[in-house]
């Protein structure tokens, strides 16, 4: 059944209510996305789903943040004024394939800068919510956030 944008509607839905075969497709979706399996082929071997289930629900069964999120992030950060550390900050969002679209850094006030990194998630490996946590672990950041979500 084809749909146009405007038909599709979301629900929020415990994944323990859920049938197995739509928790199987976000594992396939997981372990592509990770790397941990080459191929579909390989996925659904591993998961023991069937090709004809995957392609059948692979657009229709989302993880929340995607539903939340689309397509664009704004992250807000407020780092320590030390060498490198926007560096190590775009390693991480690098290492997850999300594209930068902006980067604004202010001058620093009483040793500390506020950063906004936009970022486009489309082609992004796991979800934005690793990407915040990542960067909350790095030594000098005080604190990194989700500014808005498109």
């Amino acid at each position: 059944m084809d749909r146009n944008d405007s038909e599709i509607e979301y629900y929020l839905v415990d994944k323990k209510v859920l049938p197995e075969v739509f928790i199987k497709v976000m594992e396939v979706k997981q372990r592509i996305n990770t790397g941990e399996s080459a191929s579909i082929n390989e996925a659904v071997r591993k998961t023991g789903l069937s090709r004809s289930a995957y392609y059948k629900y692979k657009d229709s069964v989302l993880p929340f943040y995607e539903t939340m999120n689309g397509k664009k992030v704004t992250l807000l950060l407020a780092v320590e004024n030390f060498q490198g550390i926007l560096s190590l900050i775009l390693n991480i969002i690098a290492d997850s394939k999300a594209n930068i679209l902006t980067i604004n850094q202010n001058i620093p006030v009483n040793g500390l800068a506020d950063i906004s990194i936009s970022l486009e998630t489309q082609s992004m490996l796991g979800s934005i919510e690793d990407i915040v946590n990542d960067i909350n672990k790095l030594p000098g950041v005080r604190n990194c956030n989700v500014l808005s979500r498109d």
